[in-house]
């Protein structure tokens, strides 16, 4: 097997038990919190703007980690360090906030802030050092999409995994906070198994660029905020981010309280599972013949035809079901094209500024979804305080002004946001096939990169 296909199943492989850890705290903590630990409207209030000021804040921290590990120089690299020490960490942070501690009121809420802003510090280094390796195992922009599709696909199998699954499996558990508690412990076990397959598969080949200079504190500014690509491309995906995570996170309410069918929940999210992981493998077929600037505006014209028609839907779930394939096809195709616009960046950067340093770069991208973490649950806290959903003993109980309250934050609000980004792209952005290739070129001439792949 060659360096670039293994490279490439032991990065893709190593996603999958993150993006499950991840996605049980990023979509269903606020779950928790409201359904199973029945929290009041308000000790809801102080969670949403917990998770909301705690995520911006620590959203700001992320481009010194990534500092950090630029400039770490060990036996093993720079990044797999981090990657070891904010699994195993942040994996015993997450059983600890579905811990029940016996605690309520201030005692409460002062132990989960705690517990929850350590989590996020300390997964940021895994999510940042784990992202970052992806520009060292390729320079070839095609290559590069291979790896970032194969590793998308295994993300999101990770992420479907536990969206599909968590009803089902905690229910079988007792959908009681022991459930959650066991649920927790085994996403844990499996994402260090995963991540095994990172730290052992994968080899980088630094050889590929000259020998790097240590930044300073200082320079962190310049690297970011000089390349001036990372920041459009931190801009639209922020955006797109803000609009999908509010929409997911939405979902186990929306069948609850609006189809009032739970039990379809996994279902419906099975299907757009397999419509995304089936839009992600057949990616590279049309990046053939299509640039990534059509790709991307396709990709919005559909996600923009799947929210028209998901709202003013009836609750049946052929509508629904077409609505949601429409979006989360797209939404795959947009995830992959901006992890590919932020590689380039690195490169981009290297080019403008005189030094390589992916790990300042892509601290950028759980800035992003800290950020867009954080303004999504506010809108979905708020929202669900706001249409009565929080207080309702039964879905009955939600009048069809709240549920109204509900579709317009789930399906409107997004739509606006994810149009917002792309129009950012589509204004700003430049690092096309040929502009790419000239980077490359202009690196490798003045000696940044020793040798070609």
């Amino acid at each position: 097997m060659d360096r670039y296909k293994r490279n490439r199943i032991a990065f893709g492989l190593g996603t999958i038990g993150r993006d499950m850890l991840f996605t049980l705290i990023s979509m269903y903590l606020m779950v928790y919190l409201t359904e199973i630990l029945d929290l009041p409207d308000s000790v809801m209030w102080w969670m949403t703007g917990i998770l909301t000021v705690l995520r911006i804040f620590d959203a700001v921290n992320d481009p010194f980690m990534g500092y950090i590990v630029d400039n770490t120089h060990s036996r093993y690299g720079k990044f797999k360090p981090w990657i070891v020490i904010g699994g195993l960490i942040g994996g015993i942070l997450t059983v600890l906030l579905f811990t029940d501690l016996g605690l309520s009121g201030t005692p409460l809420i002062l132990s989960f802030g705690t517990i929850y802003l350590l989590w996020d510090l300390i997964y940021g280094t895994n999510d940042i050092a784990y992202w970052s390796m992806l520009p060292s195992l390729a320079i070839d922009q095609k290559e590069r999409e291979k790896t970032g599709a194969f590793a998308r696909i295994c993300a999101n199998i990770g992420m479907y995994a536990i969206v599909v699954g968590i009803l089902p499996v905690t229910n079988a558990l007792g959908g009681d906070k022991n459930a959650w508690f066991i649920l927790a412990v085994s996403v844990v076990a499996i994402t260090w198994l995963f991540l095994l397959f990172t730290l052992i598969g994968v080899k980088e080949d630094r050889s590929l660029y000259r020998k790097e200079e240590h930044t300073t504190l200082k320079e962190i500014v310049t690297v970011l905020f000089r390349n001036d690509q990372l920041m459009y491309t931190a801009v639209s995906m922020a955006l797109f981010m803000i609009g999908y995570v509010t929409t997911t996170t939405f979902g186990v309410y929306f069948f609850k309280y609006a189809f009032r069918d739970e039990g379809m929940y996994p279902v419906f999210a099975g299907i757009l599972g397999a419509s995304q992981l089936a839009a992600l493998s057949v990616f590279h077929l049309f990046s053939r013949r299509f640039t990534r600037k059509q790709l991307y505006g396709a990709a919005t014209v559909m996600v923009a035809a799947g929210y028209v028609i998901f709202f003013f839907s009836p609750m049946n779930m052929v509508f629904i079901g077409i609505s949601g394939v429409l979006i989360f096809v797209a939404e795959a195709f947009i995830q992959l094209l901006m992890l590919m616009f932020m590689s380039d960046t690195v490169e981009y950067g290297q080019w403008k500024l005189g030094r390589r340093n992916e790990s300042i770069t892509f601290s950028v991208q759980p800035f992003i979804n800290k950020i867009g973490g954080a303004i999504a649950n506010g809108i979905v806290g708020a929202t669900l305080i706001l249409s009565g959903i929080n207080s309702a003993a039964k879905p009955e109980d939600v009048t069809a002004e709240g549920l109204l309250i509900m579709k317009f934050s789930m399906l409107i609000l997004p739509l606006f946001f994810i149009a917002a980004g792309y129009l950012v792209y589509r204004l700003k952005y430049r690092i096309d096939k040929e502009m790419f290739d000239t980077i490359v070129e202009d690196l490798t001439l003045r000696g940044d990169f020793i040798r070609q792949e």
